[in-house]
């Protein structure tokens, strides 16, 4: 339980790094730029969120034009990684996106010894081969179910 729980978390602790509690109350006010108002760049680098990007609160898109912003200044690397996990995010539920930010944040309140180690983790996980990796992960339990008393 505890690889397929952290695995999600760490592949989106760097693109949720968003405020815990968003205040709505500024969804009116300020929403930011419409996905028509995004320069081409922007759009180029946001495209997995395109069809989304209009529905998303002013913090969201704050956020995501901030990873636009500093995309060009990324190693290739990184910007993979980056397209990946948007790519990701784009097709989460509302319900798989509000996990994730609840395991981010209880990350981020890990201490710092704890993080290290579950990022030792995480890079061991990687280093095994796909069909051992497909094995634990279907002997883990789903961790976008809640409530479960026996997980």
């Amino acid at each position: 339980m505890a690889r397929a729980y952290f695995a999600a978390l760490i592949l989106l602790a760097g693109l949720l790094t968003q405020i815990a509690h968003a205040d709505d109350t500024d969804a009116g006010a300020n929403p930011g730029p419409n996905w028509a108002q995004l320069d081409d760049n922007q759009r180029n680098v946001l495209s997995p969120l395109a069809s989304e990007w209009d529905t998303l609160r002013p913090w969201q898109r704050e956020k995501m034009l901030d990873i636009a912003r500093d995309y060009p200044k990324m190693d290739s690397k990184h910007q993979e990684r980056v397209q990946s996990r948007l790519q990701r995010w784009s097709r989460m539920t509302p319900f798989e996106r509000e996990n994730a930010r609840k395991r981010h944040l209880e990350f981020q309140a890990l201490p710092d010894a704890k993080k290290q180690e579950l990022r030792k983790k995480w890079r061991e996980y990687q280093k095994l081969p796909e069909d051992r990796r497909e094995a634990l992960r279907r002997q883990a339990p789903d961790p976008n179910r809640s409530g479960d008393s026996d997980n």
